[in-house]
């Protein structure tokens, strides 16, 4: 019994192979995350920028946010991997893997982004918009350093969630050939003919670096806890 038990865990999980392949998988790990940090970023400036038009009240900056919103939500984001990487060179537009990838997590991010920003400006007490404008405060003053410190609060945890989501997703861009994490697994899963140890590995190295993305999370928060007001 406990030989075909040893057996069965063999079949399951190599040790061996997977000491062997963690050099080479983990040269996937720098390409997943700076995929994942650019996505992020580009989805936060954009995200910004969407949620503002999203609470315009000029139809002409709210509907079209709404509908990009709506459309970006309603498709998968291995789409538009597909549509940018294969789709614009037919117009004449060639990206490498990486760029089109990029530019696919970035842009698939900020529709989430644009609506986290919206929910966590509305949650702002309106009469401090109020008190800023009878000091004679402008617009985007009064947002940088009233609204949005008090509203980055509100929204880190679910922005650290939408950057965790990126970072998982990057898995997706080995369909493209971005050699990240997952698409080195494949590779060697390919050579090996042992794909089930190859995708245990790369759930134990996504493991840590969610773990890291939490500790970040939790040092945001306490970082922007000092514009919560105190309750006495």
């Amino acid at each position: 019994m406990f030989e075909i038990d040893r057996v069965q865990l063999n079949n399951l999980f190599d040790a061996e192979l997977a000491w062997e392949s963690l050099p080479f998988l983990l040269q996937g790990v720098p390409v997943t995350i700076l995929l994942a940090v650019i996505g992020m970023l580009v989805g936060l400036v954009l995200g910004f920028f969407i949620a503002l038009a999203r609470g315009s009240a000029k139809l002409v900056l709210r509907w079209p946010s709404r509908l990009y919103i709506s459309f970006m939500r309603s498709t998968p984001i291995i789409v538009f991997l597909f549509l940018i990487y294969y789709g614009l060179p037919i117009i004449g537009i060639k990206l490498t893997a990486f760029l089109a990838a990029s530019i696919a997590f970035g842009l698939n991010s900020a529709a989430y982004i644009a609506e986290i920003y919206r929910a966590a400006l509305s949650s702002v007490d309106k009469g401090q918009w109020e008190a800023a404008k009878a000091l004679n405060i402008g617009y985007w003053q009064a947002l940088r350093i009233i609204i949005l410190p008090q509203a980055i609060r509100i929204a880190i945890p679910p922005l650290a969630n939408v950057f965790l989501s990126i970072m998982l997703s990057t898995s997706l861009a080995a369909i493209i050939t971005v050699p990240e994490l997952f698409q080195k697994a494949q590779i060697v899963a390919g050579r090996t003919f042992d794909a089930m140890t190859m995708y245990i590995m790369v759930a134990l190295i996504y493991w840590p670096i969610g773990i890291g993305i939490a500790f970040l999370q939790e040092r945001l928060e306490k970082r922007f806890n000092k514009y919560v007001k105190q309750e006495i």
